[in-house]
């Protein structure tokens, strides 16, 4: 396998020619035999320092925008402070890993010092068992604390690669068994510094080499992913050897998959056979078959594709491989903004609904003129309402039920009642015999002109005419409309009930009865008089026993129905 050393030369080497490369100079990928991204993590090792980190970003736009998601890159081993991390360029690579949370840090680390300087067998066992012993534990303990103080605790760790060849001093032939021991304490080691993540890769070479490389297997328990390192060299002829081989491609995977580990290729490259665009392809083909957890070609002469010109036939299949498929410049479809014209929000005039004050035109209640109604019968009261003063003890109505022989007097000449019929009110009233009181509900409106009572009132103020309040006291008389009268004429509602001979009033009908007085005017008089019985006593003071109103009930009243 190639040498580390052989490695860093050919890098600076190459690094001369990286700008051309990186700006085009090698052929252009054809468009046909693009691939979409398959989504395993790729990358690349393109220089062990700040070189390597500044060109990840140069291979990703000549392979069209690829995103190079692992960085790669070795601990130098001839000492043991390189193996401890104490190199600076750990900064750079720790920086470029921090910058985004899906890239990915592989790291080789040697098991020993003067790692390549073809220490003999001999020797190497010695170093072995002195591993296995715990002699360099504190070694890997230093490093597990740097990368986790750099932000990068979850590094994948490429531990003792190679193993079963005869390159490094680190090999496992010499001693297998305490080979395994020594990988074991190393993870142990560096498992126990707090916050590490890291992920243990196991990479033999392909084929059998020195020794079958699964004798070397530390266990499940000490490591998290199996990974090969494959170039286009012997043993095999042919690709299809490289995969049937003893220990080759196909016993990489099943092994891997018989312990239910990740697989990873983190080198790979062309080699003895020159400029062999065959072995790219199908080992492109590989890799997109079994999806690897990464892979990592080695970019520089003679293995690689991009820095190397020395191999344009594979860089060409390289590139065209894993150049994204340009889906098309995606002419972003103008997305005419199918201009939102604002729709104007013409702002809907709040013409403020003209509130047109609702022309709250007071409605005018004056129709509803109760006035009708103005029940004004009861104003027939008030007139004789003056002469109720005279009476000093209104009381007296009480009284005439003592004095019902009261209705000796006058002529019972009821009929008087009919002349209600000028109480033009109720058109029925002209009936004589029915003295006006079946149309009582109309007499209200009559009393609003109850003139005539007050000057025959007014005769009897000589004897303190009492009279007036009489109108309550019709009893002798006219006994049948007394019920009627005492509400009309006044609080007298003694309406003396027992004189009446004749029981026709209707007393519901508080009809203004005014039965006229005693000398019978004419039919149709507009003059009413209701004889009152005020007692025998009273009477003497009173004097006068009936009270007149007079009624207009002309046509012009407002109150003749005909």
């Amino acid at each position: 396998m190639p040498r580390p050393r052989r490695r860093l030369v050919s890098t600076c080497i190459g690094s001369v020619t990286a700008g051309l490369l990186a700006t085009g100079a090698a052929l252009a990928a054809p468009e046909e035999n693009r691939a979409e991204d398959s989504g395993i993590a790729m990358g690349a090792y393109l220089d062990y320092g700040p070189n390597g980190v500044a060109r990840i970003r140069q291979l990703s736009r000549w392979l069209g925008g690829k995103d190079i998601r692992v960085g790669h890159t070795y601990l130098p081993g001839d000492q043991w402070a390189g193996i401890e991390g104490r190199v600076s360029f750990l900064e750079d690579w720790a920086r470029w890993r921090r910058a985004d949370d899906d890239r990915m840090f592989v790291l080789n680390v040697p098991m020993q010092a003067r790692n390549e300087e073809r220490v003999s067998d001999q020797q190497v066992g010695r170093l072995i068992r002195a591993g296995a012993q715990g002699l360099y534990d504190e070694h890997f303990r230093r490093l597990a604390e740097r990368l986790v103080s750099l932000g990068v605790p979850d590094t994948v760790i490429v531990l003792g690669w190679e193993m079963n060849g005869v390159t490094y001093t680190h090999r496992c032939r010499p001693d297998p068994a305490n080979w395994k021991v020594y990988w074991r304490r190393i993870v142990d080691v560096m498992r126990t510094v707090p916050g590490q993540k890291f992920k243990f890769d196991f990479a033999p070479n392909r084929g059998t080499d020195a020794i079958g490389w699964t004798k070397c297997y530390p266990g499940d328990d000490h490591v998290d992913i199996i990974g090969m390192d494959s170039y286009d060299q012997d043993p095999g002829q042919t690709f299809d050897d490289q995969i049937s081989q003893p220990y080759g491609l196909q016993k990489h995977v099943d092994f891997a998959r018989a312990h239910r580990k990740a697989i990873s290729y983190p080198e790979w490259g062309l080699f003895r056979r020159g400029d062999n665009p065959e072995y790219v392809r199908r080992m492109l083909g590989w890799i997109e078959q079994n999806k690897p957890l990464y892979h990592t070609i080695t970019d520089y002469c003679p293995h690689g594709v991009w820095q190397c010109k020395q191999n344009p036939q594979s860089s060409k299949v390289f590139r065209s491989a894993l150049t994204p498929a340009v889906p098309g410049p995606v002419t972003p479809t103008p997305v005419v903004p199918t201009p939102v014209v604002p729709t104007p929000v013409v702002p809907t005039p709040v013409v403020p609904t003209p509130v047109v004050p609702t022309p709250q035109v007071p409605t005018p209640e004056v129709p509803t003129p109760e006035v009708p109604t103005p029940q004004v019968p009861t104003p027939q009261v008030p007139t004789p309402a003056v002469p109720t003063p005279q009476v000093p003890t209104p009381a007296v109505p009480t009284p005439q039920v003592p004095t019902p022989q009261v209705p000796t007097p006058q002529v019972p000449t009821p009929q008087v009642p009919t002349p209600v019929v000028p109480t033009p009110q109720v058109p029925t009233p002209l009936p004589e015999p029915s003295t006006a009181e079946p149309s009582p509900v109309v007499p209200s409106p009559e009393v609003p002109t109850p003139v005539d009572p007050s000057p025959s009132l007014l005769e009897p103020e000589p004897e303190p005419s009492p009279e007036v309040p009489e109108p309550g006291t019709p009893s002798p008389e006219v006994p049948k409309p007394s019920p009627a009268a005492p509400s009309p004429v006044g609080p007298a509602p003694v309406t003396p009930g027992p004189a009446v001979p004749k029981p026709e009033p209707t007393p519901t009908r508080p009809l203004p009865q005014p039965q006229p007085q005693p000398q019978q005017p004419p039919l149709n008089s507009m003059q009413w008089c209701v004889p009152i019985n005020f007692g025998e006593w009273l009477s003497k003071l009173v004097g006068k026993q009936s009270v007149c109103v007079k009624i207009d009930l002309g046509e012009g009243s407002g109150f003749w129905p005909f």
